[in-house]
């Protein structure tokens, strides 16, 4: 068994302990906020749903999830889906005139859409990179991973136009269901850990052969989970899985006063 030592940690001035909540002014598509229950900001979870949805299911499953130190924000898609009469949303046009699922979509609607709400939550309201975590269903999931990949070819090309630019990859990727529609040809791949939990057929999400490879074209460190079903995670072990992957990345502020517990590692 490894040694177990502890050693004091202290907060960080330039990362507040809480953040100021998102504006409406700068989220263009309605949004829920929820701050950590615990009253410690360390992490943000960014929640975006699947094809046909809102966000109110997924702020709600922010406030149920209640994991340490991380508060969640929920947001809507951008677009109604044209002849429904229920509140449904997408992320990028997905149908033809006929009604019919588009096969190459252009998601570029939904990364600008992304892109401004990362800036938004970096420059105005002091939420590091590296602590803002993404997660996506479906159509969702797509958007959350290729947005985390043109933050970071973002990155890439600030650091080539400025040279002292510090490169900064936001937390992790958790998407469900959700393939690239991209095919990555970054310099350096994303360094952003991702989980892909999908459905193996004949499960209607279930996703193409090569959706694997392409995820690992762009990702430097990429879990798999792959498990029977349908859409979203609903079993105790199923959102395991997924809370394992978060207890991995997500941060973990130590407040004065207390002590880290450091398992072997010298004192």
């Amino acid at each position: 068994m490894s040694e177990i030592h502890l050693r004091e940690s202290s907060s960080s001035d330039s990362n507040p302990k809480t953040k100021p909540r998102p504006k409406t002014s700068s989220i263009p598509v309605p949004f829920t906020y929820n701050p950590s229950d615990d009253g410690t900001d360390e992490n943000l979870l960014i929640l975006l749903h699947g094809l046909g949805d809102t966000q109110v299911p997924f702020g709600k499953l922010g406030r149920q999830l209640k994991l340490p130190q991380t508060a969640t924000l929920a947001l809507r898609a951008p677009e109604r889906i044209p002849f429904l009469y229920e509140e449904a949303f997408q992320w990028y046009t997905s149908f033809d005139p006929l009604g019919e699922l588009l096969e190459r979509p252009n998601p570029t609607p939904a990364l600008e859409l992304l892109a401004r709400v990362l800036a938004h939550l970096a420059a105005d309201c002091a939420w590091p990179p590296h602590r803002i975590h993404l997660f996506g269903f479906a159509q969702g999931g797509t958007v959350a991973a290729e947005a985390a990949l043109a933050w970071w070819n973002a990155e890439l090309a600030a650091q080539r136009a400025d040279s002292p630019h510090a490169l900064r990859p936001l937390g992790s990727v958790v998407s469900v269901c959700g393939p690239l529609l991209s095919y990555p040809t970054l310099a350096r791949a994303c360094p952003t850990p991702l989980l892909l939990f999908h459905r193996p057929p004949p499960a209607g999400t279930a996703l193409p052969a090569s959706a694997l490879a392409s995820f690992k074209k762009g990702f430097g460190h990429v879990v798999e989970v792959k498990m029977r079903g349908e859409s979203m995670p609903r079993s105790e072990d199923e959102w395991r899985l997924i809370m394992q992957f978060w207890s991995e990345h997500l941060g973990r502020r130590q407040m004065d006063g207390l002590y880290e517990v450091m398992s072997g590692t010298a004192a």
